[in-house]
């Protein structure tokens, strides 16, 4: 199991991923946050008429007040993808490399919270200072797999207890990729979800945009943050 947003701590504020990495491993296993401070199924959505009522399902979605953005050079994530964050969401890098430094017992799980699938998390930017609970990841793969579609349903297949998952192509301005929306089931919880991620390709690899959640309610309430980051999504000026 994956321990994204929500799928612990549902009865609480949720830590970072940093922070747990941090507190399971005793301070042997640390993934660090640096720079400034600015979470399966692999079912189609099928017929054409699903895939068109979830675009506009998605375009109807508001667009979060912008806050500043990620991915240049000197920014709080510098990734192969620039895009603007919401107002009051604070965006942190991950030193994945930290998990893969791990030994014994921790190694394992200190690896499954950091990689998921072809990516590793690179960067995470956290709704709580916005009053919200739930996180906008970035994970990121290498160079080679250069499909979006085939990176996002191989994300989705490592993502334990995901199901109905439904694709789509989007594009803005100078990028296209793809889009999945999906339902996650915490058996310990007796509880679902809904999850949605994009995936794009760039020469660096490719690059997959997460929004989890606590709950179905708080993920749609920042789903305006995610429309943000996926209408400003550019790559990386070299």
């Amino acid at each position: 199991m994956r321990f994204g947003a929500g799928n612990v701590g549902r009865m609480g504020r949720r830590p970072t991923r940093t922070a747990l990495v941090t507190g399971m491993a005793a301070g042997l296993l640390t993934v660090l946050a640096t720079g400034c401070a600015a979470e399966g199924g692999t079912s189609d959505s099928g017929a054409s008429g699903t895939s068109g009522a979830s675009a506009k399902a998605t375009a109807k979605v508001a667009v979060a007040v912008r806050g500043g953005s990620v991915g240049a050079s000197g920014s709080a994530c510098e990734l192969p993808v620039t895009f603007d964050i919401a107002e009051s969401w604070k965006a942190e890098a991950v030193a994945a490399e930290e998990a893969s430094a791990a030994t014994g017992d921790l190694a394992e799980l200190a690896d499954a919270f950091v990689r998921q699938g072809p990516v590793t998390m690179a960067c995470e930017i956290d709704a709580k200072p916005a009053g919200k609970i739930g996180f906008l990841r970035v994970w990121t793969g290498e160079p080679g797999d250069t499909d979006p579609r085939a990176v996002l349903e191989k994300f989705v297949a490592a993502e334990q207890e995901a199901s109905g998952a439904k694709y789509r192509t989007f594009t803005t301005d100078d990028v296209t990729g793809a889009e999945v929306e999906y339902i996650t089931t915490s058996k310990l919880m007796e509880e679902s979800k809904k999850e949605r991620a994009l995936a794009v390709s760039t020469a660096a690899g490719p690059v997959v945009l997460h929004l989890g959640g606590l709950d179905t309610t708080e993920h749609e309430a920042m789903l305006p943050a995610y429309e943000l980051a996926r209408s400003t999504l550019h790559p990386t000026a070299a």
